[in-house]
Parts: structure tokens; C-alpha cells; sequence
């Protein structure tokens, strides 16, 4: 799995790429965390997420939870078939907003 972190203006998108299974979830989980403890409103950009575990799934839903207690904005953006299958079987996609790009966030 790669991270990469892109600043935008008033919020921040941390790109998530490859396979996100329990070794290397809690990676993620950190990237998330890490932008929301610094106020920043957070979308995550799963366009390159080939897999995706409960391990990663929890990840996003804490951050989903971090982000409203702190009435920050959260989104995910161009989710992948893989992972929007996984969040669909968990019914996630009924929770997230979800969002096809960056400026439709915006």
C-alpha cells in the first residue's frame, strides 16, 4: 500500500493505493488521524485501492467518527469498484459521503 497527501484549500486528501489489509491498515488508520488531529477537513481517494479488509474499513469509520466530534468535513472520492463492493456488503455507502472528484467536494 502507498499514502500520498495532497493539500488543498481548507482541506487535505490523503490517497490511499494498493491492497489495505491488516498489515498495513493501522499505516492508514495513522495518515487519517494524523490530518483530522490537525483540523483539517479530510478526503480519502480510493480510486487506486485494489482490496480492502475490515482492517481498512475500520480505519475510514474511525475516521468518519474523529471527523464529526470534531464537525470537520470527511468524504471519500473516487472510490474504486473494489472497495466500493466492500463498502456496499457492509452497507457503508449509505454512511460515507462519498463523492466522484475533488471538486465536487469542494
Amino acid at each position: 500500500m502507498n499514502i500520498n497527501t495532497q493539500e488543498g484549500e481548507g482541506y487535505t486528501v490523503v490517497g490511499l493505493e494498493g491492497d489495505i489489509d491488516l498489515s498495513c491498515s493501522p499505516n492508514a488508520r495513522k495518515s487519517i488521524l494524523q490530518v483530522l488531529e490537525n483540523g483539517k477537513n479530510l478526503l480519502i481517494n480510493l480510486a487506486e485501492v485494489s482490496y480492502i479488509d475490515s482492517s481498512g474499513v475500520a480505519s475510514l469509520v474511525e475516521g468518519y467518527q474523529t471527523a464529526k466530534k470534531q464537525s470537520l468535513k470527511f468524504g471519500l472520492v473516487s472510490v474504486s469498484d473494489e472497495a466500493m463492493s466492500v463498502l456496499k456488503l457492509a452497507r457503508l455507502d449509505k454512511v460515507f459521503p462519498i463523492y466522484n472528484s475533488v471538486e465536487e467536494f469542494e
